[in-house]
């Protein structure tokens, strides 16, 4: 017979259900500490290295203090040749059109931090020890308290050498210099500014060997390189070999055109390659042009790779003369924007190398 009186204790035995389903739902709603957040906040930020808008660290712009600028000034005369004896009186810096006030500290001596790059794809693979050379002799003529980071790019970037003021160390670090094929040189700049030169001190400098001309296999722009580089406040040489590439398929060019109309005939497809890497190169100048102006620095153009030794002894001796001109900007907003200098001596006849602007910190 069934036995009816267990029934009578479902109820409860409901009730209790739904009690104890209500405290789960409770406890699923209150927010659990989150292990990975706690872990992160003792972990140091990861250093800059995301897209062209990211936000630029109060340290990124400002070199000195929260309220200095510094701008390494190059002047050079009508003739070309350094000048190198002017005072603070001599200078006049202009802020976004309006004349900023020097002090009698504006002028300073700071060493250097140069970030050596080198292109070790095909187009500069047959001068790597032209180029080791002269990389060692350009180390010589910095001063003692200097330093020196090397970066060889080409398919990949590596960085053969982090900052030292060893020339054994960077002796050791050319030789491990391999070639590859192609060329990423807008993604080699963008993490030069914001890798390696995070990292460095006082006046900042990049070296690059190389025609400039990017494969397009990275992520990188050149504007997106460029607004990095005006981050750190990096002036930027570049030692091309654009002309020498340039004499080289010119001579072949014009050799092929030269030939019987059957030879010409026959060889159209590479005369049009040849047509379009002479446009390429010219494309290429333009735009390293662009760069190494925009940020105080100069780009040469050797003749020959034999020309490497006299070209990195020239950038060295600039560095050495370069003026570092401090001053305390009037506008005192800290809202990242861009804020463009111009510097200007008493002496109009002679040519000034500067960046051409920075950006204010965020608050």
């Amino acid at each position: 017979m069934f036995d009816a009186r267990p029934a009578k204790r479902y109820p409860v035995f409901i009730a209790c259900c739904l009690v104890i389903v209500s405290l789960l739902a409770a406890v699923g709603e209150r927010p659990l500490p989150d292990a990975r957040a706690q872990e992160r906040k003792e972990l140091p930020p990861p250093p800059p290295l995301s897209s062209e808008g990211q936000e630029v660290d109060d340290g990124d712009v400002i070199s000195v203090s929260t309220s200095e600028v510094l701008l390494p000034v190059t002047v050079r005369d009508a003739g070309g040749r350094l000048v190198t004896t002017l005072t603070r009186q001599d200078f006049r810096v202009f802020e976004d059109g309006r004349e900023q006030p020097l002090s009698d500290l504006a002028l300073r001596q700071v060493p250097v931090d140069v970030v050596l790059m080198v292109d070790a794809s095909s187009s500069v693979v047959n001068n790597l020890d032209d180029f080791r050379r002269a990389a060692e002799g350009f180390a010589q003529r910095l001063a003692t308290e200097d330093r020196i980071s090397l970066i060889k790019f080409d398919d990949r970037i590596e960085l053969l050498q982090d900052w030292t003021q060893s020339r054994l160390q960077l002796r050791r670090s050319l030789r491990r210099i391999v070639p590859g094929v192609f060329t990423r040189f807008n993604d080699a700049l963008l993490l030069a500014a914001r890798e390696q030169l995070a990292r460095a001190r006082g006046r900042h400098a990049v070296i690059a060997l190389t025609d400039g001309i990017d494969s397009g296999r990275g992520y990188a722009t050149l504007d997106a390189a460029l607004r990095a580089l005006l981050e750190a406040q990096a002036a930027v040489y570049v030692i091309s070999n654009t002309e020498i590439e340039r004499v080289r398929k010119s001579a072949e060019l014009d050799s092929l055109l030269a030939s019987p109309p059957a030879v010409v005939r026959f060889n159209e497809l590479r005369i049009g390659d040849l047509r379009e890497g002479l446009r390429v190169l010219e494309v290429s100048e333009r735009n390293l042009a662009q760069l190494t102006a925009a940020t105080g620095g100069r780009l040469y153009r050797p003749p020959s790779f034999d020309a490497l030794d006299a070209t990195y002894a020239e950038v060295a001796e600039e560095l050495r003369h370069q003026y570092s001109l401090y001053y305390i900007p009037l506008n005192k907003k800290r809202d990242g924007r861009f804020r463009r200098v111009r510097v200007e001596t008493t002496n109009p006849s002679f040519h000034v190398s500067a960046r051409v602007g920075y950006y204010a910190p965020h608050k």
